[in-house]
């Protein structure tokens, strides 16, 4: 546990100086030659404004480096430039807190639905700036509704339904809020062939047959948002289904009109709705060139007498310009379309933030359910987005939404399930990675989709340090007034050069100056080390910022010395000019010789146990036979107590194999007797070394002593009695083995006894069975032969033939 607790601190001390190092290359690498330019390389990068910080042979590009670098280099935190950034907030209007039921009416203006509405961000180069935005649905919030339907001769039994709108839909929209606003508008397409027919029967009447059609427009604004149900109702009663040639309906141009003629349509800063009723697709920026125009749609509001007069002169909008007038006007879209052409519009949905897209039944008699629907869909999420950013700058967003849940990345944008009177937030940053070309502020908008209310956002850049501004233009101390003295360094005027701009691009040859930048007229400039700059050797810089050259010639750097240990100067000194300054006891090359002999004391006190010489800290042991640190280790050497043993043991008990040369060979140590092992010295109750010993004699007989040097005298304590192992009782022995004896015997009387059973219990079960295997008698005897033998006479029967 504590080696791998030990590898942890280590390698985050590794890691925090690779970091460090890392951080103050960048500084290094980006030869900043003014404090401002230095501030702007990264966030750690600070600049020394010390005039007397640079050392020979250091560059002003030196004065740039981390600041735990700057700090290490001597240079005192007061000099040190460091500015940091800022946020102000100059609006922070509390978000609204009201009920439906409330007696106080507030103008839409009066409601507040975003917090805080305008700071100031203070930005430098790398250093990002985070603020908090608070988003509340406020209850009773105004509403404007626009109805944009499609009249072509599709919709025809659409329009009846239709017609009754007002009033039933202001009824509804009274549950949501207590303002509430409808308006009207109509659309058919272009009025240029091949889009309508340009006959003149057809103009005054494009239907076949007996229909009484109404002639062709392309988009035709009928009422005005009003809060009048009943005119509503009364104006779309009086309108007239109309006809074109192809499927596609020219409702982009009509989109475009509503989205841009603010006043003409009547929208107020609040909630905009617009329903956008059809049966069929759309045409869409190109399709114009069928008839013959090719200006784009310019994206203006071209109503006159509430009709769009410029439908022939110009395309049909794109869809992303479409997009951007809906955001730049805050107008949530609703498609009400039938489905047949559902598909579509979810592919034109998911183009078009804050729109939905709601199923048409094939009369338009659900209409009033897939409005509420769809602003339920709409109003319960919130969508957060910037105006177009300054180029090097960059913004994040981090969402914290109902019960919690955080979303990063693009979901930090939005917060969804959101009801009334719910409060979300977002946590929004803000970097720049450059100072802007044509000015030092900028202002961007947060705001959020389908909302009027925006946040402003004062951008203040942090293009140089505060030092610069006490600047000293024409300094006499940058030679003769060639530049301006700002932040303890130079800053030199066009055309100049040096430290101290002391020459002159044009005016100097580099053989005259590159003569000053050798040493003793040697052939390398400034040591290979540096660049020779206006006749005086700027150093080059290292990778690492603590490894650093110096000197007049570049000639000297701190990290060319003798190593110890693989450190430099052994960790114990500085290294100078390529040469090792040692700490205080500490000498030699590499300042590894350490003059502190407290590391060569043995447990003695002794200085390498007596048995060696303490050089540079480490005893070199002059007895072969003695190693260790400190000389007390001798692999080969017997113990303390087996050394001793024979000599204890002839004076205490006068026995022992040294018994006739005690007097001459064991009286080196002082001998006292103790009563028991108990009152023999303790290793606790000493400041000397003390050993205990436990030895046998030849008759096994234990005896206990202690061996100590105190202040170069030899002692022993000995407990003045043998321990003996008491004799043996021979009465118990001889009972003991003439038992065994007879119960040996009589075990084996035993066993010969079952043996002889189990023998003869064999022998007679082998009889039985022989016994009933015998089956033969005297009839069957095979030994068996009869007495009567017959024989016959060979002349017998042959006496007539004779």
């Amino acid at each position: 546990m504590d080696l791998r607790l030990l590898f942890i601190v280590t390698l985050s001390v590794v890691l925090g100086g690779v970091r460090a190092q890392k951080e103050g290359s960048i500084c290094i690498k980006a030869n900043a030659q003014s404090c401002g330019e230095c501030i702007q390389v990264a966030e750690s990068c600070g600049w020394c404004s010390d005039e007397k910080f640079l050392s020979s042979g250091e560059s002003k590009s030196a004065r740039c480096d981390d600041l735990q670098s700057l700090k290490d280099r001597q240079c005192p935190e007061d000099k040190i430039e460091n500015p940091r950034g800022a946020i102000v907030i100059d609006k922070d209007t509390p978000v609204t807190n009201r009920k439906k039921d409330s007696k106080e009416k507030l103008k839409p203006e009066e409601i507040t639905q975003i917090q805080p509405q305008k700071l100031t961000l203070t930005l430098r180069s790398g250093e990002p700036q985070t603020f908090s935005l608070k988003f509340k649905r406020a209850e009773d919030y105004p509403i404007d509704l626009y109805y944009l339907m499609d009249l072509s001769f599709s919709m025809k039994d659409d329009l009846e339904n239709v017609k009754n709108l007002g009033t039933d839909l202001m009824a509804e929209m009274e549950k949501i809020t207590t303002d509430f606003r409808i308006g009207f508008g109509s659309f058919v397409e272009k009025t240029v062939m091949p889009y309508i027919s340009t006959t003149p029967a057809r103009l005054i009447n494009p239907c076949t047959g007996n229909q009484n059609c109404t002639s062709p427009f392309s988009y035709k604004n009928v009422l005005k948002l009003t809060d009048k149900g009943d005119e509503f109702n009364r104006l779309v009663s009086q309108q007239q289904i109309s006809g074109n040639l192809d499927s596609p309906e020219g409702g982009f141009d009509a989109i475009m009109q509503v989205a841009v003629c603010e006043e003409q349509i009547g929208w107020r800063n609040v909630t905009r709705l617009l329903v956008f009723s059809t049966d069929a697709g759309f045409h869409f920026a190109g399709d114009g060139k069928l008839g013959g125009i090719v200006l784009p749609n310019d994206g203006k509001c071209h109503l006159e007498n509430n009709m769009y007069t410029m439908s022939h002169y110009y395309d049909y909008p794109s869809i992303a310009h479409l997009v951007q007038k809906l955001s730049d006007h805050n107008i949530q879209t609703i498609f009400a379309v039938t489905d047949d052409f559902q598909p579509v519009y979810k592919e034109l949905q998911n183009l078009i933030p804050k729109s939905a897209v709601g199923t048409l039944s094939s009369n338009s008699s659900n209409v009033i359910k897939l409005i509420i629907d769809a602003y339920n869909s709409l109003s319960s999420e919130v969508i957060l987005e910037n105006s177009r950013l300054p180029e090097g700058l960059s913004i994040t967003y981090k969402s914290i939404c109902k019960n919690g849940v955080e979303g990063t990345g693009e979901n930090g944008r939005k917060c969804s399930n959101i009801s009334i009177g719910d409060e979300v937030s977002f946590q929004i940053s803000v970097e720049s990675q450059k100072c802007p070309s044509h000015g030092k502020s900028e202002v961007i908008k947060i705001k959020p989709l389908g909302f009027t209310e925006e946040v402003e956002v004062v951008l203040k850049f942090i293009c140089d340090c505060e030092c610069s501004a006490e600047g000293e233009l024409n300094s006499q101390r940058c030679h003769e007034g060639n530049g301006t003295f700002e932040c303890g360094a130079c800053k030199c005027n066009a055309g100049r050069i040096g430290r101290l701009c002391e020459c002159s691009k044009d005016e100097v040859r580099t053989e005259d100056l590159d003569a000053n930048c050798r040493k003793d007229n040697g052939t390398d400039i400034c040591s290979n080390n540096g660049d020779c700059v206006c006749g005086t050797c700027e150093c080059k810089k290292r990778e690492n910022p603590k490894e650093v050259y110096s000197g007049t010639y570049c000639e000297c750097d701190n990290f060319n010395c003798d190593r110890s240990n693989n450190k430099l100067c052994g960790g114990h000194g500085v290294c100078e000019c390529r040469k090792c300054i040692c700490d205080a006891n500490y000498t030699g090359s590499a300042c590894d010789c350490s003059l502190d002999h407290s590391t060569c004391l043995a447990k003695n006190g002794q200085i390498c146990n007596g048995r060696g010489t303490c050089e540079c800290g480490i005893c070199k042991c002059t007895d072969a036979k003695f190693q260790g640190p400190t000389c007390e280790l001798c692999p080969t050497c017997p113990g303390v107590c087996a050394e001793h043993k024979d000599c204890v043991q002839c004076r205490a008990f006068d026995a022992g194999e040294k018994k006739e040369t005690c007097e001459r060979d064991c009286s080196y140590f002082q001998l006292i007797t103790v009563k028991d092992s108990s009152k023999l010295p303790q290793p606790t109750d000493q400041i000397f070394p003390l050993t205990h010993c436990k030895e046998r004699d030849a008759n096994d007989c234990w005896f206990y002593f202690t061996y100590a040097i105190r202040n170069s005298t030899k002692e022993v304590y000995v407990v003045e009695k043998l321990e003996c192992p008491p004799g043996p009782d021979i009465i118990p022995i001889v009972a003991g083995v003439v038992a065994g004896i007879v119960l040996i015997g009589l075990a084996l009387l035993l066993i010969w006894k079952l043996l002889m059973i189990i023998h003869d219990r064999r022998e007679f079960a082998k009889f039985e069975k022989e016994k009933m295997n015998a089956k033969w008698d005297t009839h069957g005897n095979p030994i068996y032969r009869s007495p009567i033998n017959q024989f016959q006479n060979p002349s017998y029967g042959n006496t007539g033939a004779s």
